[in-house]
């Protein structure tokens, strides 16, 4: 299994329906994908759960999402544990550990999208174990087991998902926060990609993640010197990687320079190479090749403007190519979606391209 975390510390550049549709073609491609919701907006958990039934799944686990253990223990065994094997939120699965309490036995089970892609759905709520993170962090340098658990309980779940439902990836939606609990996600997965908007936010949004790069590496190498063998173990080996970055979703201007974007697009858009290599530290990113450095991934594959359609997406909770064939769809948007067929069934490729460029890279993980 290999972790990867879809990230930005600039929002509002297609982030979520990035991570969604990436799920989906790497499912399509024949990959079983888990996507994980730790986005506290929970905005990819509504590409896959209508709103009612993400609202009955949040009030099953309200009681134990204010006190787990009191909750569990209030109810017969049998109950408990059909609650637990259903499908569950990150933060259910989390708040055991957050509370120091015991993990279920059972696994929750996937919402299951897809043959071969799965979704663990988010919740508003887990700023609670950020909080708790942020409470235990210095306790990690001394080795304490909750505060390790804690730290790694994220990871953890990852592999035991894999190892339970056979999952070749995991994709882990993420918030623009540098907070504490992007720190530990990031900092725990494989690989990590930004998407950007050619545009002078996304820049900085490069910068302020180089940095922070810099001080959680500097954190987690103290902890390697600190913690035995054993300890290390709950731990990723190696540091995350950088694996590019995309632009998506950007207007496109026909036969303006090699991306087909504005002049002043154009103009932010070129400088975003130049950004992560003065700010993202080679180490992070030796794996890749200048030319990988240079381009997007999946070159302009996805780069250029969907107006509407993964709005589309989102309601009908399908990837976008899917939309002309949905049987739910509304009176007044079937004519609109109709004369726009082709368009939509054309959005298919381009992500099976995103997809397998990023899976080159991740390749080039296991050879250094």
């Amino acid at each position: 299994m290999k972790s990867i975390a879809v990230f930005n510390n600039k929002g509002g550049v297609g982030k979520t329906t990035l991570t969604y549709h990436l799920g989906y073609a790497l499912a399509e491609l024949g990959y079983k994908t888990l996507l994980v919701d730790l986005d506290p907006q929970s905005n990819l958990t509504l590409f896959g759960l209508d709103p009612e039934e993400l609202h009955n799944i949040w009030q099953t686990e309200e009681e134990f999402i204010d006190d787990f253990a009191q909750a569990r223990d209030e109810k017969p065994l049998s109950e408990f544990e059909e609650i637990a094997r259903d499908v569950r939120s990150i933060h259910f699965l989390l708040k055991p550990t957050e509370d120091g309490t015991d993990v279920p036995k059972s696994l929750s089970k996937p919402l299951k999208l897809h043959d071969n892609l799965g979704m663990i759905p988010g919740r508003l709520s887990i700023h609670t174990y950020e909080d708790r993170i942020a409470s235990r962090w210095n306790d990690v340098y001394g080795g304490d087991p909750l505060a390790i658990r804690t730290v790694t309980q994220i990871r953890n779940f990852c592999e035991l998902y894999a190892n339970n439902y056979s999952y070749d990836y995991v994709v882990i939606d993420t918030s623009p926060s540098l907070g504490i609990l992007n720190k530990v996600i990031i900092s725990t997965v494989d690989g990590f990609l930004i998407p950007c908007m050619p545009d002078m936010f996304s820049l900085y949004g490069i910068q302020n993640i180089g940095k922070s790069l810099k001080n959680w590496k500097r954190d987690f190498d103290t902890i390697h010197t600190l913690l035995s063998d054993i300890k290390l173990s709950y731990f990723p080996k190696n540091f995350v990687s950088f694996l590019g970055f995309t632009i998506f979703n950007a207007r496109r201007y026909a036969g303006q320079g090699t991306w087909n974007l504005s002049q002043a697009h154009q103009h932010y858009a070129k400088q975003i190479p130049t950004t992560i290599q003065d700010y993202i530290d080679h180490d992070h990113r030796k794996h890749l090749s200048p030319a990988q450095l240079e381009d997007p991934i999946g070159e302009t594959a996805i780069m250029h403007s969907y107006s509407t359609l993964p709005t589309m997406a989102q309601k009908y909770r399908r990837p976008m190519w899917e939309v002309p064939d949905c049987e739910e769809l509304e009176k007044a948007d079937k004519s609109t979606i109709s004369g726009n067929r082709q368009r939509y069934k054309d959005t298919q490729l381009p992500f099976h391209i995103f997809a397998k460029d990023l899976l080159t890279r991740l390749e080039q993980l296991e050879v250094d």
